[in-house]
């Protein structure tokens, strides 16, 4: 069975617009139950335990999926969520790979929570996958490998673009735009057209480029997995 970790923002503010802002729900219900599906030991973690602040854009009608839907009934899924585990307290060597769900929020505390930057840097150090969706291949901005240079350096990857970012009129207000940071970091950045399905693989790092990307993203992980000793 295998044992993946899910890391999801604890973070609510949209900088200082005086709206909120956390993870967005596909991205985290998508991958979640392709895991569980897949007979996968789920655990998930964020820098504060507890309850992720959920985006409420992420709620509106319009956002909503079969994956979505699904969550809202089915209480296990539910309660897991309302009890993630504190950052602090994760071992990376007890998983087999870590899945990072985007939204806003990680581009605020994921990015630089130093517990996060440990982990990613002990499971890229250990060759097991790392995959992230849209804004959270934000979480890898400080992160290095053994080296000493980014992680991306070199890497074929992909993230939410910054024509993606303008759409949602976010552009001036997030801390960094993660197309942006990918490229300066050294990435091999790539992208479809806007809100279309891109998924990235190079060796273990697994990204994917925004919302409707997040379930195959989760395959793309699933596929790894299955490929390793």
């Amino acid at each position: 069975m295998n044992k993946i970790l899910m890391v999801l923002t604890s973070h609510d503010r949209l900088g200082d617009t005086g709206k909120k802002t956390g993870f967005w729900l596909e991205e985290f219900a998508a991958p979640y139950f392709a895991f569980i599906d897949a007979n996968a030991k789920v655990t998930l973690a964020s820098p504060k335990g507890g309850q992720p602040p959920l985006d409420p854009k992420s709620d509106e009608p319009d956002a909503q999926t079969d994956a979505t839907d699904r969550f809202r009934c089915d209480p296990a899924a539910q309660n897991a969520l309302a009890n993630t585990l504190p950052l602090a307290q994760i071992d990376p060597y007890d998983f087999d790979a870590v899945f990072y769900p985007g939204g806003h929020g990680p581009l605020w505390d994921l990015a630089e929570d130093k517990h996060s930057i440990t982990l990613l840097e002990a499971f890229y150090a250990a060759n097991k996958p790392i995959a992230a969706v849209c804004h959270a291949p934000g979480v890898l901005k400080n992160v290095h490998a053994p080296e000493g240079h980014p992680v991306v350096q070199g890497k074929r990857v992909t993230g939410f673009t910054n024509t993606e970012e303008e759409a949602v009129g976010l552009t001036q207000v997030v801390p960094f735009l993660v197309e942006d940071m990918l490229k300066a970091n050294g990435g091999v950045y790539s992208k479809e057209a806007d809100w279309a399905v891109h998924v990235v693989e190079d060796g273990h790092m697994i990204t994917g480029q925004n919302p409707a990307s997040s379930e195959a993203t989760a395959k793309a992980l699933l596929g790894r997995l299955a490929q390793e000793p």
